[in-house]
């Protein structure tokens, strides 16, 4: 069982080696996710697992789990293999999407999605605190992952999407990017 003071992984200098920069990033994104869930309730986001048993990537989605009351640790579990931990220190961190006011209840719309899609949003650089929401509280059902979001949302985040990928001048991330694009511009909702 990993337990991580989230502290420790904030801010990490540039030399800092490439295994420990991925968990802070992997842990990050773990906490985006469960604050952007339900608290008090474990359900399992669209964030793959980072283990490779035999060296071959898991395939399993991690498992959130966000407490009602802070500062008690974020609790995490792969669907597949034995990775699990607690996250600590992570209340008003950067990667905190809590609501710290009530909200309109919207009618929405949910999407299915894929991996790449979901892997080419969690890398927007430009994403605000509401629309990181919307990428990081993707729910795995299976193979698929469904995002749910209003759609001004969706909208916004469409041309999020579109103007990153006109500025980017890596090939491959464009390509990321356009594909995201047209998916979510496409997009099919579930019945």
């Amino acid at each position: 069982m990993l337990v991580a003071d989230l502290n420790h992984f904030l801010d990490l200098p540039d030399d800092v080696p490439g295994p420990a920069r991925r968990l802070a990033a992997q842990l990050g994104n773990m906490v985006r996710a469960a604050t952007a869930g339900d608290a008090g309730t474990a359900w399992v986001s669209a964030l793959p697992c980072r283990r490779r048993p035999g060296n071959r990537p898991c395939r399993g989605r991690m498992i959130v789990l966000r407490p009602l009351e802070p500062p008690a640790a974020i609790r995490w579990r792969c669907s597949m293999c034995s990775d699990e931990g607690l996250i600590s220190c992570w209340e008003d961190s950067p990667f905190d999407l809590r609501r710290r006011r009530l909200a309109v209840v919207c009618p929405v719309t949910e999407v299915v999605t894929s991996d790449d899609v979901a892997r080419a949003l969690r890398e927007l650089r430009e994403l605000d605190t509401r629309r990181a929401r919307v990428v990081f509280s993707m729910r795995a059902e299976g193979e698929r992952l469904l995002m749910t979001a209003t759609d001004d949302d969706f909208d916004e985040l469409v041309a999020l999407v579109a103007a990153e990928s006109k500025q980017e001048t890596n090939r491959q991330r464009r390509h990321r990017l356009d594909a995201a694009l047209d998916a979510l511009s496409t997009r099919e909702t579930e019945s």
